[in-house]
């Protein structure tokens, strides 16, 4: 049974639901968000999703708001029976909601209600969650609120990074939706309503909550790195200068907070509860570079 289908959403995570889902249906459209500035050059940059599109030969709109009379006078030419949402970062209206015959269906990177919002990898890994998973749910006028369709979940190992927990859920979400879409138009799938006990807020993440404060648990500290790895990505001071941390783990001992040491031939930092060894740091206006390789250059680390 293939439906037609309009498809949004933007960054890498949406990549594997479009391809499944141009694999089972027709997809009719894809909407996904505008070319944007990027790197030293400013050039533009298109989304992911985009790129995705063109290769499989499906119409692309690039609305700043979905909202814009273009786009919903495009939208309703398209006149899909479904609409599929993964990472898109617009909040649809109701004229949109109740458009498609199906209605819309959204790929969320949590276990809902635990983690609405637009960062919840990220506040699962901060959180120190055990697991985390994706759900399949209908959309509504609210913030991820809609009832679900189906849920799947994962071990959050301590070696995942927001990064890498996106590649695999993003797949495990696209199989998900395969797998639920034919018994959903079969009217076999009966949503469910969320409960409110559990529900908890991701909010968007800003470059300032990048910033490793060492009086807080080294712990929490291990588990912000991991967080924001790739974005906004980790940093502190270095006598002036931003150091940026990409990779760091945990060792037993006793510093002061904000004490730079070597530890294991690596760069460390005191923290509350233990000690933050820097496996992979980035200093200003280089490439990433191991611990070891950092220390042969920073003579004045730990003086």
């Amino acid at each position: 049974m293939s439906i037609k289908t309009v498809f949004m959403g933007s960054p890498e995570f949406a990549l594997p639901t479009l391809r499944a889902l141009a694999q089972q249906h027709q997809v009719v459209g894809v909407i996904t968000q505008p070319d944007r500035a990027s790197g030293r050059g400013r050039e533009l940059k298109a989304p992911p999703v985009k790129t995705l599109a063109l290769e499989l030969n499906i119409p692309v709109l690039q609305p700043e708001k979905l909202r814009e009379p273009e786009a919903m006078a495009q939208l309703r030419e398209w006149n899909p029976d479904l609409i599929v949402v993964a990472a898109f970062g617009q909040i649809l209206k109701k004229d949109v909601l109740d458009l498609p015959k199906y209605g819309c269906i959204n790929v969320h990177a949590s276990l809902l209600p635990r983690w609405r919002g637009a960062a919840p990898i990220n506040a699962a890994i901060l959180a120190g969650d055990e697991e985390i998973g994706v759900t399949i749910m209908q959309m509504d006028v609210g913030l991820d609120t809609g009832p679900m369709l189906a849920k799947r979940s994962m071990r959050l190992t301590a070696d995942l990074t927001t990064g890498s927990a996106l590649q695999a859920l993003s797949k495990l979400g696209a199989d998900l939706l395969i797998e639920t879409l034919p018994e959903y138009f079969a009217g076999k799938i009966i949503p469910q309503p969320q409960p409110e006990v559990g529900m908890t807020y991701a909010p968007m993440l800003k470059k300032e909550d990048g910033k490793l404060d060492f009086t807080h648990d080294v712990n929490e500290l291990e588990r912000r790195v991991r967080a924001l790895n790739p974005w906004p990505g980790t940093f502190m001071d270095f006598d002036g200068a931003i150091l940026k941390v990409h990779h760091a783990h945990v060792e037993a001992g006793n510093a002061s907070a904000g004490q730079r040491l070597v530890v294991q031939d690596q760069p460390a930092v005191g923290a509350r509860g233990g000690i933050l060894i820097l496996d992979e740091v980035q200093p200003a206006g280089k490439k990433p570079m191991s611990g070891k390789s950092f220390l042969a250059g920073a003579r004045n680390w730990n003086s």
